[in-house]
């Protein structure tokens, strides 16, 4: 093998271990759980007061257990790339404040069927105060602000 290929597969077998040894991290479990939360108007707690701002709080338990918010950073409409014509998509910053009011915080990306059949669905990265990731599915109750449902995934602890 010359030496810059074998540099690299080194490289990459070093990156490998170093994934897989963080999976197999006993701080890290599989976690699954439920969720509700309530619509936040903007210029309300943590919900910037800035027009149009879509924001919830709430709280989580199961497999990770607190108080939950979500700010809206941005959205485009599903059917501007194919989607359903009633569907967003989303990207925002969830944190939950776990034991402790130990703030985990990620970037959360999604879909919501916010004029059709109030379905949704996405994925939490984690990126600060704890890693991992969880998928989220539920429904959205727009006449009473609520979001319910159910979570999945992976979380290791900071």
């Amino acid at each position: 093998m010359k030496p810059s290929l074998m540099g690299a597969a080194t490289s990459v077998a070093i990156a490998c271990s170093a994934v897989l040894g963080a999976r197999a991290d006993p701080a890290c479990k599989p976690v699954n759980g439920s969720f509700e939360a309530q619509v936040v108007p903007p210029g309300v707690g943590h919900c910037p007061d800035v027009a149009d701002t879509f924001c919830t709080a709430g709280r989580v338990w199961g497999g990770i257990q607190g108080n939950y918010q979500f700010v809206m950073t941005g959205s485009a409409p599903a059917a501007s790339i194919g989607g359903i014509p009633t569907a967003l998509f989303f990207a925002g910053q969830s944190t939950i404040f776990v034991k402790d009011d130990a703030a985990v915080h990620g970037t959360d990306s999604g879909t919501l069927d916010l004029f059709g059949q109030d379905g949704f669905a996405s994925l939490i990265t984690f990126t600060a105060g704890g890693m991992g990731q969880i998928r989220l599915r539920g429904a959205f109750d727009p006449a009473a602000g609520i979001t319910s449902g159910d979570y999945a995934g992976a979380f290791c602890a900071a």
